[in-house]
């Protein structure tokens, strides 16, 4: 079946398409409903099915006869570790340490924390808690302690599962100081504190339980859970400031992350897939874990950085080394290598006959990064786009029906199950090249978000408010003449000059293009006059001499040239690093902020705090000289 007819069928009869597809699943019972559209907005996939997401992560696995395959490699350079885990030792570790969990009063509904580094036992604790029906929550290792005191009081988790350290290259992070200030703040204290040490002679204070002590001597079957079992709950950013807690079902999202699986990444059982990210994210827990498993591939848990762990060659050593036949990670982690090897002289050290495709998610990847990449491996790079909300991609190549290339710049084509359209301000349809708002045709397919956890309210008024029948991404884009989707970034980062409407997206991908760039961030500052100004902030390529002003000149007339006068960019700012989350988000808004002279808090999320420091130096060196004086 082609793309087009099988898409088709996913629109206009879902019920029987998602029906078909929820066969691939080892149900413990069948369901018979597809979509149901319960009251108040509240809507469920597969209502009376019966499933538990451990058993087909682990046990449907074995029983097809995959117990001796690798499950799971981890593989660590900051600590020089490199383990191999089989189906059979790793359901042994999983339903033990579910069975120690259960003896002390954990069980279905419950809520459980998981505040870990990429270690093996972060997985051991997910997949133990779906076993047993606990509703895990994982909050990214090394969050600051007042946000993980918020998503504490949000959660009420029964337990919260640590350690005692993560690392950053080279330095250690005490989780053990970190969750102990978090417990001051919070209000709900968990019954039990967990943590693995990770140095065989570490000794914990009063209360806390070694994460090996949990571990019985017996196994414990899973639980038949119903499909609308939340099997987690993902804390993302919220414009309020504080954290909304998405649901992920457990049967819409297991048919889901199957199905994406086989026709997007192309992967069969046996095969190595390596999603570099962290099971902190959403990618982690769709790519790392659930994903790969639930189709009896072998994953890659990475505790690394694509660069100084030990260099810029790690990404392909790790390629090489594990036969990995696909590979997703974020174009951030691309333009780290690229900017430290711009020639790739590393990647032709390592064979990379392997792998065969690139996937690329979580921010919009540059036309430069997305070519250069692409020229370095000779193969098919697919930049692909979804959300936390969705729990899987909405655009994308869904390469086992589709044989159309994928497109610099471009983020595909709507995937099963999205009638994605492009809005203006009234909710009305735009033309190919009109660029507005990025939303989803109600229904969502299986494995999107139902509701916010203790929250539909916020869910409705968030989501589904600002166009009738539709889900509001809160992302800008356009289609082309060819039908192409192009998502050009949050909408709060389209700018406003003198009534022109205009995409900083656009602006990054020109000076993107220049040679001498790295990375670089397009941001809108005040100004009375235009109401709004870009500028750019950019990072140089490693071992380059250029004098600031030449290189502002050559981008300002490098805008001035593909965009028009109309962009009133005529300022750039060469810094040495652009401040981002640990997922590789630019923080333009923050940038904003510093350059508005308003108050701003500096987020959780952030990798390098340093780095808005350096930016307010930078900012504020440039607004001194005479050139800057036309912006406010």
């Amino acid at each position: 079946m082609n793309y087009a007819s099988f898409y088709q069928k996913s629109i206009h009869e879902p019920d029987h398409f998602w029906l078909e597809q929820s066969k691939n699943i080892p149900w413990f019972k069948t369901p018979t409903l597809g979509y149901s559209q319960l009251s108040n907005q509240h809507t469920t996939w597969f209502e009376d099915g019966m499933l538990n997401m451990s058993y087909a992560c682990l046990d449907a696995q074995i029983l097809a006869g995959r117990g001796e395959q690798t499950a799971l490699i981890y593989d660590s350079p900051v600590t020089g570790i490199v383990k191999h885990y089989t189906y059979n030792s790793l359901h042994n570790l999983v339903a033990t340490f579910a069975s120690g969990l259960f003896l002390r009063g954990i069980a279905a509904g419950d809520t459980v924390v998981i505040y870990m580094p990429m270690i093996p036992e972060a997985v051991i604790a997910m997949l133990a808690c779906a076993r047993i029906g606990a509703i895990h929550s994982v909050v990214f290792g090394g969050f600051a302690p007042h946000e993980l005191a918020m998503r504490i009081d949000d959660a009420k988790p029964k337990a919260l599962i640590t350690a005692t350290y993560g690392i950053e290259v080279n330095k250690k992070i005490d989780y053990t100081s970190l969750i102990n200030r978090a417990l001051n703040e919070a209000t709900h204290q968990p019954e039990y504190i967990i943590s693995f040490a990770r140095d065989t002679n570490a000794e914990f204070p009063k209360g806390i339980i070694s994460f090996n002590d949990i571990y019985d001597t017996k196994t414990i079957e899973p639980v038949a859970l119903p499909s609308t079992h939340p099997l987690y709950i993902l804390y993302t950013s919220g414009t309020t400031g504080s954290p909304k807690g998405i649901v992920r079902d457990t049967g819409g999202y297991a048919t889901a992350l199957k199905f994406s699986m086989e026709n997007i990444y192309q992967m069969k059982p046996g095969e190595v897939f390596w999603t570099a990210s962290d099971v902190g994210w959403v990618v982690g827990h769709s790519y790392i874990v659930y994903g790969p498993l639930l189709q009896g591939c072998t994953t890659i848990l990475y505790e690394g950085k694509p660069v100084k762990t030990p260099d810029c060659g790690s990404f392909w050593r790790v390629i090489e080394q594990h036969r990995v036949k696909v590979m997703f990670t974020a174009p951030t982690a691309i333009r780290a290598i690229k900017k430290e090897d711009d020639e790739g002289t590393k990647l032709v050290q390592y064979n990379l006959n392997s792998l065969q495709t690139l996937f690329l998610a979580g921010e919009r990847c540059d036309p430069s990064t997305y070519d250069w990449i692409k020229s370095k491996l000779n193969i098919p790079v697919v930049d692909h786009w979804w959300q936390t909300e969705s729990g899987w991609p909405m655009l994308g190549i869904m390469g086992k029906i589709d044989q159309r290339a994928a497109k610099a710049g471009s983020a595909g084509f709507p995937v099963c199950g999205y009638k994605i359209d492009v809005l203006n301000e009234a909710g009305e349809l735009l033309h190919p090249n009109e660029e507005g708002y990025v939303a989803v045709k109600l229904p969502l397919p299986p494995g999107c978000l139902p509701t916010l956890w203790n929250n539909h309210e916020r869910f409705i008024q968030g989501y589904l408010n600002k166009f009738e029948g539709y889900y509001l991404t809160g992302d800008g884009g356009y289609t082309d003449d060819e039908g192409y989707y192009y998502i050009m970034g949050r909408m709060d980062d389209v700018i406003n000059v003198a009534g022109h409407r205009l995409s900083t997206g656009e602006m990054e991908e020109l000076i993107a293009s220049h040679p001498a760039i790295a990375e670089c961030a397009v941001i809108g500052i005040a100004d009375e006059l235009k109401g709004q100004c870009p500028i750019g902030l950019v990072v140089l390529k490693d071992g380059l001499s250029v004098i600031e002003q030449l290189i502002e000149q050559e981008l300002v007339a490098l805008i001035r040239d593909q965009i028009g006068a109309v962009a009133w960019f005529k300022h750039v700012v060469v810094v040495k690093r652009l401040p981002k989350t640990r997922s590789g988000k630019i923080l333009r808004k923050t940038m904003r902020h510093i350059a508005d002279g308003l108050a701003y808090q500096i987020p959780s999320t952030i990798e390098d705090p340093e780095t808005l420091t350096e930016i307010e130096l930078s900012l504020s060196a440039k607004k001194l000289g005479a050139a800057f004086i036309a912006l406010s």
